[in-house]
């Protein structure tokens, strides 16, 4: 009998597809799969380490499960991911409850390393893995809603950024390989397909053959049982903003009217310090591209406040563009200094008292805009898939077609629906981040 595994997944939507591969290799080389960490007898964190804070989340998370080898069934406790392989092996001095440390290349051989043992306890290839459509996966999102990898890597050259250290160069999958995971998935019930990579703008590029987001949408859109087709990390270069792409968007039902866009500042001195190939006045152009090419079109975007040398004026700028621009869905993070990216260099920082109130202010901002924006969908019925149920609002939670899940807020419905039903909603209320709706019946 194999040992059974428990494995946590910490960071973003591209790591969790990282941790349904280890879990569907795992599963195929006959080990029971458990989310409870008291049965596991191998206990696995696949980690994120992006930013301070995401690094500190990896270690309270390995230091909570490290009592399970003292004082329960653990034989192996293995973290696994961006972690290891951004600080290589000082983490065996600093973890020594830790047994294996697997980096983004080399957790495909978990199954083999969990095995074979031996004295070794770094794994840390310089090419990190980039799975295909013969690699076995374990989806642990609601059944209806799956995330697609349609790359790996950024090859971009953000200052403020770790992740071309952690994940290696930009490398796109060939169309053949997304299209039969995408049929495989659709096969399984999945209907809201949410396209990932570091920059979905520049799937293809690297690849020099034509392969492009456009045409791998036009694939993608044809495969059936698909109802909802998303693009999250979609980098602001104007350029990638065909006409083409824009009018697929806008024509095609199964593509969501939604794009996230993250531009991290407005001011071209800012943009300019964190490497960033976009002024200012061409990202408000693309913005307006967008919006008049997709009329109705949802935004989001990230932004980064107490970038260092941001001045006050700068700050200002920055949220005079948030009450311009009108967001859709925003979300907002204080610049942290990680070790070994060109920004940690940079001069004038900003103090943390300072970072904290400007972003503060900002998110109040924003809260303002969304909270307006909502309102205006009050009385207006809407399609909505339910993914599960509040248990303290005794409501069920579900999303419309311009929410992403996890990051845009939900809708809170009254009425009856499984999980995975696409129903009309009528909305009765707006929340600053949330909506309120009556369950009407099936959508038309």
């Amino acid at each position: 009998m194999k040992e059974t595994v428990c494995l946590v997944s910490l960071g973003c939507p591209k790591n969790l597809v990282d941790s349904e591969v280890i879990l569907g290799l795992l599963s195929k080389e006959g080990h029971p799969l458990t989310t409870d960490p008291s049965k596991g007898d191998i206990l696995i964190v696949n980690t994120c380490s992006f930013i301070k804070d995401a690094a500190q989340e990896a270690i309270e998370t390995i230091l909570r499960l490290a009592p399970y080898k003292r004082e329960g069934r653990c034989r192996l406790l293995i973290v696994s991911g961006c972690l290891p392989q951004r600080y290589g092996r000082i983490l065996e001095k600093e973890l020594p409850e830790v047994d294996l440390f697997i980096g983004t290349g080399s957790f495909q051989r978990i199954p083999k390393l969990i095995s074979q043992g031996g004295k070794r306890k770094s794994f840390l290839s310089g090419q990190t893995f980039l799975y295909n459509d013969q690699t076995p996966r374990i989806l642990s999102t609601p059944p209806s809603t799956a995330y697609l990898k349609i790359a790996e890597g950024c090859s971009r050259t953000c200052t403020f950024c770790t992740v071309p250290k952690i994940r290696g160069p930009y490398r796109s999958r060939t169309i053949r390989s997304i299209m039969k995971e995408a049929e495989r998935l659709a096969d399984q019930g999945v209907k809201e397909l949410i396209l990932i990579a570091q920059d979905t703008t520049a799937y293809g590029k690297d690849l020099r053959d034509g392969t492009s987001l456009e045409r791998l949408l036009k694939g993608l859109i044809r495969v059936e049982g698909f109802r909802w087709i998303r693009i999250l990390y979609a980098y602001p270069k104007p350029a990638r903003f065909t006409e083409s792409l824009l009018e697929l968007i806008g024509r095609e039902e199964k593509i969501c009217p939604y794009l996230d866009l993250p531009i991290q500042h407005i001011d071209d001195e800012i943009l300019r310090r964190m490497g960033r190939r976009s002024k200012g006045q061409e990202i408000r152009d693309l913005i307006q591209k967008i919006r008049t090419s997709v009329p109705g079109i949802a935004l989001r975007t990230s932004l980064i406040v107490g970038f260092p040398g941001e001045s006050e004026s700068q700050f200002k700028a920055l949220l005079h563009f948030v009450e311009e621009a009108q967001f859709d869905h925003l979300g907002a993070f204080k610049y942290s200094p990680e070790e070994g990216t060109p920004a940690f260099r940079l001069s004038n920082p900003v103090h943390e008292d300072v970072k904290e109130e400007r972003l503060r202010i900002l998110m109040e901002t924003q809260k303002k805009i969304s909270l307006k924006k909502y309102r205006r969908l009050v009385g207006r019925k809407m399609e909505v898939l339910v993914e599960g149920a509040d248990s303290e609002k005794m409501t069920l939670i579900g999303r419309i077609q311009t929410q992403a899940p996890e990051i845009d807020g939900c809708v809170f419905l009254k009425g009856k629906a499984q999980p995975g039903d696409w129903v009309e909603a009528l909305i009765t209320q707006a929340q600053p981040y949330d909506l309120i709706g009556e369950i009407q019946g099936l959508p038309a």
